[in-house]
C-alpha cells in the first residue's frame, strides 16, 4: 500500500482522546444496573477492554464527513462496541474458552449461564444506545450486523464440521464474522455524521471497511500459527483444535504442487485431532510458506483498501488516521 505519514494507533487515540473519554463514560453509564453482581462483572470486564478499534473506526468515519463529535456519534460508537463485546462473550461460551487476551473470560470466572445473560445485557444495551440516536438507519445497520455476526459463526461451524476446504467459503465466512462489523462501523459513523443514504462516497467507505475487516481477520488467523502463544493471548493451534482451517494452511492444502498435501488433507478431514497432529499441520503450513502466502493476500487487500479510500475522500486528518489504522492492522502482533 502507498506510504503516508507515520501515524500510529497511539497517535490516533491521542488525536481523539476527548472523544474516547466520552465514549468510555457513555459505556459505563449505559451499563449501570440495580444488580450488584452484574455491576461487579461489568466493572471487571471493562477493565480488560482492548484497543477499541471498532468505535475508533466509527468516530473516524464520522469525521470523514466533517462532523463534530456529537452525542449521536458517541452513542453510535458505544452501541457498536457493546454489540461487539456481546458477540465475544457469547463466542467464549460457544468455544468454551476460559481465557482471552491472557485474561479470564466471563464464563471462565463465573459460568456459561451468567456469561450468556451478561452477553444478552450488552446486546440490549447496544440497541438502547442505537435507539438514542433517533436514526432508523443506525438501528437498522446494528440489527443487520447482529444477523451477520451470527451467520458468520454458523458458517464457520458448518465449514469445520463438514470439512469444507474452499477459499471462497473461507472469505465469505470472515466477511460475515469480522468484515461485517467494520462495514457497520463505517456506515453508522457516516449516518451519525448526517451522511445521506445515497451519498456515493458511502459505497467507497463500505468497501474500504470490508477490506480492512478482511485484513484484520486474516492477520488474526495467522496468529494461530505463531510460535509465541503468550504474546498473542491464545494457545497456538487453537483454531485447528476446533476444526477451523484458515488461510495459512488452506492455501497450502489447496495447492496440488505441494508435496505431502494428501496426507495433510486426510488429517484435516478427521473430526478431532491430537496435539501431535495439530503440530504436524502447523509445521506443514510453515514449511510451505503458508504465512507468506496469507500475508501476500493481506497486502493485496490493503493496497486496494488504501486506493479506494484515497480515491473517494480528499486529504485530511480523518482519512490519514483511517489509513494509519489500516497500517496498524497489518503490523499488529496480537
Amino acid at each position: 500500500m502507498p506510504e503516508h505519514s507515520a501515524a500510529t494507533l497511539d497517535s490516533i487515540t491521542a488525536a481523539i482522546a476527548p472523544q474516547l473519554t466520552q465514549l468510555n463514560q457513555r459505556i459505563m453509564l449505559s451499563l449501570q444496573s440495580s444488580n450488584e453482581m452484574m455491576n461487579g462483572i461489568i466493572q471487571e470486564y471493562l477493565r480488560q477492554k482492548g484497543k477499541q478499534i471498532r468505535p475508533i473506526t466509527v468516530i473516524l468515519c464520522a469525521q470523514l464527513f466533517n462532523a463534530q463529535t456529537s452525542h449521536h456519534v458517541i452513542s453510535t460508537a458505544a452501541a457498536v462496541e457493546m454489540l461487539h463485546n456481546a458477540s465475544l462473550i457469547h463466542d467464549d461460551v460457544v468455544d468454551e474458552s476460559k481465557m482471552r487476551r491472557n485474561e479470564p473470560t466471563v464464563n471462565g470466572i463465573w459460568d456459561n449461564h451468567i456469561a450468556v445473560l451478561v452477553g444478552d445485557f450488552f446486546t440490549s444495551t447496544s440497541l438502547q444506545l442505537a435507539n438514542e440516536t433517533g436514526d432508523i438507519r443506525i438501528i437498522g445497520a446494528l440489527a443487520s450486523l447482529g444477523r451477520q455476526l451470527a451467520m458468520g459463526e454458523l458458517d464457520q461451524i458448518y465449514n469445520a464440521r463438514y470439512h469444507r476446504l474452499s477459499i471462497d467459503a473461507y472469505m465469505k465466512t470472515i466477511e460475515r464474522k469480522t468484515a461485517s462489523l467494520f462495514i457497520a462501523c463505517a456506515e453508522m459513523g457516516a449516518f451519525a455524521a448526517g451522511c445521506a443514504t445515497d451519498d456515493p462516497r458511502l459505497t467507497a467507505l463500505r468497501e474500504f471497511a470490508r477490506l480492512l475487516g478482511l485484513c484484520f481477520q486474516i492477520t488474526d488467523d495467522i496468529f494461530d500459527y505463531s510460535t509465541s502463544a503468550d504474546a498473542i493471548g491464545k494457545p497456538t493451534g487453537n483454531d485447528l483444535r476446533e476444526g477451523k482451517v484458515t488461510l495459512p494452511l488452506l492455501t497450502v492444502l489447496l495447492d496440488p504442487s505441494v508435496e505431502g498435501r494428501d496426507e495433510m488433507l486426510a488429517l484435516v478431514s478427521r473430526d478431532s485431532l491430537t496435539a501431535d497432529e495439530i503440530r504436524r499441520l502447523i509445521d506443514f503450513a510453515l514449511a510451505n510458506d503458508g504465512i507468506s502466502r496469507a500475508r501476500q493476500t493481506i497486502e493485496t487487500l490493503a493496497q486496494k483498501a488504501a486506493e479506494t479510500l484515497t480515491a473517494a475522500f480528499p486529504p485530511g486528518a480523518a482519512r490519514e488516521h483511517l489509513l494509519a489504522l489500516l497500517r496498524h492492522i497489518l503490523s499488529r502482533t496480537k
